[in-house]
């Protein structure tokens, strides 16, 4: 499909059968398609369904606008959330978007709307809370990981070698020092002050402006170098060398990784079945809200045709005038109802502009990404 021209909306209309349905399908076909390719069409077949009474109809004009609201706000969401999920590969969004594979206009079965529809909601709630945490878990600890010298985990970077352990006199500290003051660093460390041992320090780690350094010392002269240090721009990291804790941070990493790993295909597959589910509903509840709209608008018997469009972006203006012209003709009867002050819930004057035909907008637009 050529992305300039072609919308991601569609434009699910119905007007009244003339001496047979097909004969108003074919009238609508030759306009839009007839030299100007102003959209793509197709019939859009409703089943017939069971009428009611008039106040029936007036009030589940309004229930199924509702629902429409709602259906549209869970497709949307599943959509949404299936982008954050995959993360870098959101070029794989729209391939993991296709309702029934493909073929969700053409599909009608009767579910049972709002239940399952609410269902795939909540579903959602529990599946992304879950899966959002274990991201942010990992994410946290990722951060303590990465960053500056001065906050950054250290597990990866010390090892048991860098430091005199369990001496009653001597303790090894670990010094952030910039790297413009590094030659400063060599020369003085072992005068900042007293009971220095000579030769003690050495280059653990390095990122873009420091490097990390051990140095060794008698612990009653702690607090001095520590003093001193400062005065030269050296950071002393306060750092206590803990073999557990250091591989129950690696451990707990691990796990997380594992996990998401192992939560991330299943959770994909349920986002492309309930998308495709919630989406399949959607379509059904536009097909109710056209029949209703169009037996409020066009009376009995039921006899109407729905067809759906897809729009070129380019000539939109162009076909709402086509349009018009084809059913401008249906607005003396409707005359009466528009200039009436009170409002008639079929015509959902208050929701969206008013045509002369039954006119509902779907976009496809789900991403906000796009």
């Amino acid at each position: 499909q050529d992305k300039d021209t072609k919308m991601t909306e569609f434009w699910l209309i119905s007007a009244p059968g003339e001496k047979t349905c097909q004969q108003t399908w074919e009238k609508l076909h030759a306009a839009t398609t007839k030299n100007n390719n102003l959209s793509t069409n197709s019939k859009f077949n409703i089943p017939d369904l069971k009428v009611g009474t008039l106040d029936v109809l007036v009030g589940l004009s309004d229930e199924l606008a509702k629902l429409d609201a709602f259906v549209e706000s869970v497709v949307k969401k599943v959509a949404q959330y299936m982008a954050d999920v995959l993360e870098d590969s959101k070029d794989k969004v729209q391939e993991n978007l296709l309702a029934n594979g493909g073929k969700f206009f053409r599909q009608f079965l009767f579910l049972f709307i709002f239940k399952g529809v609410n269902q795939i909601d909540n579903d959602l709630k529990a599946r992304a809370s879950a899966y959002n945490n274990l991201k942010g878990n990992l994410q946290n600890l990722e951060r303590k990981n990465a960053g500056s010298l001065l906050t950054r985990s250290l597990a990866d970077i010390v090892k048991k070698e860098d430091f005199v352990l369990d001496s009653e006199y001597l303790v090894t500290l670990l010094v952030i020092v910039p790297k413009l003051n590094y030659n400063d660093w060599v020369k003085e460390y072992e005068t900042l002050a007293e009971m220095v041992v000579p030769r003690s320090s050495n280059v653990l780690f390095e990122d873009q402006d420091s490097y990390l350094c051990n140095v060794t010392l008698f612990r009653k002269a702690v607090d001095d170098f520590k003093h001193k240090a400062r005065e030269y721009k050296f950071m002393v990291r306060d750092f206590q060398y803990n073999e557990e804790e250091m591989k129950a941070d690696k451990e707990e990493m691990n796990r997380l990784s594992t996990d998401k790993k192992k939560q991330f295909g299943p959770l994909v597959r349920w986002l492309k079945v309930n998308f495709s589910e919630a989406f399949i509903a959607w379509i059904h509840v536009k097909a109710l809200r056209v029949f209703v709209e169009s037996v409020l608008r066009y009376g009995l018997p039921v006899n109407f045709q729905a067809m759906l469009l897809q729009p070129n972006k380019k000539t939109m203006k162009k076909l709402r005038e086509v349009l018009y012209d084809l059913y401008k003709h249906l607005d003396s009867s409707a005359a009466a109802i528009i200039d009436a002050t009170m409002d008639i819930p079929g015509l959902n004057l208050s929701q969206q502009e008013y045509y002369p035909y039954v006119y509902y907008k779907i976009d496809c637009n789900l991403l906000e990404f796009k």
